[in-house]
């Protein structure tokens, strides 16, 4: 038995167990990993990231903002790791220090390689470009499953001068045809140039050059309100090789809700015919959450077309195309940014976990970052 029909095989059974079981997400588990309020060298944490490594470990990363909640300013990339699916953490380490910037770094997109279980941290310099030019495209990567981490590696002679913001979230590796193998990371350009861009890499992250675009509405002119104007983005890989990116609609161009952008050749290009508007994904221009496994489609964002609150857990049977009424409000305070993650393993608890982590507040949706485990198959 060939690979393709092996893989066609274990697909078709894993879909008939799960139409035997009916999904009713529920939280298992919360903790806060991080409280902001000038604790130590730090302000604010804000741009959470959530991935397994290919051993099973849970990297949980943030912005650790010097001085205070705002985007510029200098700040570490705060790191910490569990190896029990999240019961016990790892106190925090700081991985990446940018010393006393005034528009320091931006998280940030990490992305995992199945094949040589490196973890890949992309994340930028000076994007706003106060008081610093030009912008960087900074990558760090950890080859000892989170434990050490290389010096900084700037991007720039591969990419040109482009300011340009990965993610927030997970970038991915294809799995399926086209360009197998191939690391696709998502984000948004400059202030003024902006739209959603993708870099891609065939060789492991060792080089990187530009993919898809798809351009703000003017571009390279300041935005206005209800502009054409995609900004922060999270791709997630289809199983027929396509890539959906879900993405903020940072001046509410037609509606209060995502967007949502198609790329059919491995990254390359996202034609605009393949862009839809979501209106059942309301949402107030905010880094939001997705993530497939096992054929079902994840969506976590602050569910309201005004404000950050109401952190809520939707999920969609065909892919995105409708999404079930029934929702799983983990937060309804103000809340923020969100990423979720899965492993891809053989246990049960592979199968009937996926792991949030977003930011949390009384007040405000920046006081700190929580990891909820959600149990997708509860009371089952």
């Amino acid at each position: 038995m060939n690979r393709n029909t092996l893989r066609i095989l274990l697909l078709t059974v894993l879909c008939l167990f799960v139409q035997n079981e009916t999904l009713n997400p529920a939280i298992a588990d919360e903790q806060l990993l991080w409280v902001g309020g000038q604790t130590g060298e730090v302000h604010t944490y804000r741009i959470p990231l959530l991935t397994f490594t290919t051993q099973g470990s849970l990297l949980a990363f943030a912005e650790a903002r010097k001085l205070s909640f705002k985007d510029k300013g200098a700040k570490f990339i705060a790191l910490r790791r569990s190896t029990d699916r999240g019961v016990t953490w790892s106190p925090t380490s700081f991985i990446v220090d940018d010393g006393s910037l005034a528009d320091g770094l931006t998280l940030g997109s990490v992305v995992v390689d199945e094949e040589t279980g490196a973890v890949i941290l992309i994340y930028a310099l000076c994007f706003h470009r106060y008081h610093c030019k030009p912008s960087s495209t900074m990558m760090v990567q950890s080859l000892d499953d989170g434990f050490t981490w290389s010096a900084p590696r700037n991007l720039n002679p591969q990419l040109g001068l482009m300011s340009f913001a990965p993610g927030p979230g997970f970038g991915i590796q294809k799995r399926h045809p086209p360009a197998v193998g191939r690391l696709v990371v998502c984000g948004h350009g400059s202030i003024t140039g902006d739209g959603v861009f993708c870099i891609l890499s065939d060789d492991h992250g060792n080089t990187w050059r530009y993919g898809a675009e798809l351009k703000s509405i003017p571009y390279n002119q300041r935005k206005n309100n209800l502009d054409f104007d995609p900004d922060e983005c999270q791709p997630v890989e289809l199983d027929d090789g396509s890539i959906v990116i879900n993405v903020r609609n940072d001046k509410h161009y037609h509606c209060r809700c995502r967007m949502v952008a198609r790329s059919l050749d491995g990254g390359e290009s996202l034609p605009v015919e393949e862009l839809v508007f979501d209106h059942t994904l309301e949402d107030s221009a905010v880094a939001a959450g997705a993530l497939e496994k096992e054929g079902v489609l994840y969506f976590t964002n602050p569910a309201s077309a005004n404000s950050r609150v109401n952190l809520t857990l939707r999920w969609s049977l065909n892919l995105g195309k409708s999404w079930v009424k029934d929702t799983l409000k983990i937060w309804a305070g103000p809340s923020g940014y969100s990423c979720m993650t899965s492993l891809k393993g053989n246990e049960t608890e592979d199968h009937k976990y996926i792991y949030v982590i977003f930011e949390k507040g009384q007040k405000d949706y920046f006081e700190s970052i929580s990891f909820v485990k959600v149990d997708l198959y509860s009371d089952q």
